[in-house]
């Protein structure tokens, strides 16, 4: 018997449609995916070196179990660099195996059965799963394509009551790839709940800043990781800032249920945030992903879908399809056995988000020209 909180999550739809274009790959089919959200990029040759240098160090034993204090204080004078951040101390910061498990251990530190998190619809499909598991309540606030899938502060105050234990706010978005307004997000940080701010897509914004919540309120916990930005997804290398308050409680979670972070990836991940020609790789990656940006927003608008407001960061466009279906799930498997092409059904991202298809540029401009001309002559 499975019990009843596993009958309540959802399945993650994004991966159906790659299980199903896997499947018709190994019958010789050529599928282009736009429907992963994973960078196409090699992880930077410095990051693995510095791993196969750790591996022959010995570097192979238990970490602490908030992993190693280089990666802690390098977290640190990231956000100390990039935002402004002053004083984190390290003890605050803990290293996951990937952000995921992070979110786990930090909704379990705050939340109890019938507690509510305030979620924006649509959504990152897992957030609500992992309020979910620990039988707390998400509650959905929809955001609107017209206003670029942004919170709007009142609908968010509307939504608060005695059982509100967070905000979940996510700039850059998935699905979306659009952008909080740094004066929303001011608003949102005044509120006097805690704040939880899903950061893994900063660092690739091609218009305007990405604002870290830590600028607005230490009420807060962070989290970031090295998947997208570094094009470190196997790596399974995260991490989140708390208030020092909850670290303790949030340790212990992960000492029982993780033991510690992967010791080889945590080397890596300290070579990612302090390595200047990683930088400057990370650089021209973010060149070319805007360019591949532009493109497919302008090729979307010309074939019928609607994009209201330009996503300015992650690597994702969230298009209007209504043109085309009133059922995005349907849809994405007729253009996917179709077209040859994997897209994602928007209302995978909740129920605000159907009608909509999420375009992944996490691939090469060759291969979303390629993608986008099938579709087009799949819908003339």
């Amino acid at each position: 018997m499975v019990c009843r909180r596993l009958e309540q999550l959802t399945s993650f739809m994004v991966m159906d449609v790659l299980e199903r274009a896997q499947e018709m790959e190994r019958a010789g089919e050529s599928v282009i995916h736009l429907e992963v959200g994973e960078p196409d990029f090699k992880t930077p040759e410095a990051i693995k070196n510095s791993a196969i240098e750790a591996l022959f160090r010995g570097e192979t034993r238990y970490t602490h179990s908030l992993g190693t204090l280089e990666l802690r204080e390098a977290v640190c004078s990231w956000y100390e660099r990039a935002y402004g951040v002053r004083g984190i101390d390290p003890d605050r910061v803990i290293i996951t195996s990937g952000t995921s498990p992070a979110f786990l251990v930090a909704m379990g530190a705050i939340v109890e059965r019938g507690d509510e998190v305030i979620l924006s619809n649509p959504h990152y499909a897992c957030h609500p799963n992992f309020v979910r598991f620990l039988e707390a309540v998400p509650r959905m606030v929809p955001v609107n394509e017209e206003d670029g899938f942004q919170y709007r502060p009142q609908s968010i105050k509307a939504a608060l009551n005695s059982r509100t234990r967070a905000i979940l706010i996510n700039s850059p978005a998935n699905p979306t790839g659009n952008l909080l307004a740094e004066e929303r997000m001011a608003e949102i940080a005044d509120m006097g709940r805690l704040i939880l701010s899903d950061e893994i897509y900063h660092g690739l914004v091609y218009e305007g800043r990405a604002r870290s919540a830590l600028e607005f309120t230490q009420n807060c916990i962070v989290f970031n990781g090295f998947s997208k930005l570094f094009a470190m997804t196997g790596w399974r290398l995260g991490y989140m800032i708390a208030p020092a308050h909850m670290v303790r409680q949030i340790q212990k979670m992960a000492q029982n249920f993780f033991i510690c972070p992967n010791s080889i990836a945590q080397a890596a991940g300290c070579t990612a945030l302090t390595d200047p020609g990683v930088a400057e790789e990370v650089s021209r990656m973010r060149l070319t992903y805007n360019e591949r940006r532009q493109y497919m927003i302008a090729r979307l608008r010309e074939m019928g879908f609607g994009i209201a407001v330009e996503p300015t960061g992650a690597f994702y466009v969230f298009a209007n399809a209504r043109r085309f279906t009133g059922d995005s799930y349907s849809f994405a498997f007729e253009i996917l056995e179709n077209a040859k092409v994997g897209i994602t059904p928007g209302v995978d991202f909740g129920s605000n988000g159907e009608g909509y298809v999420r375009f992944s540029y996490a691939n090469s401009l060759d291969n979303i020209r390629e993608g986008l001309d099938r579709i087009e002559q799949y819908l003339r």
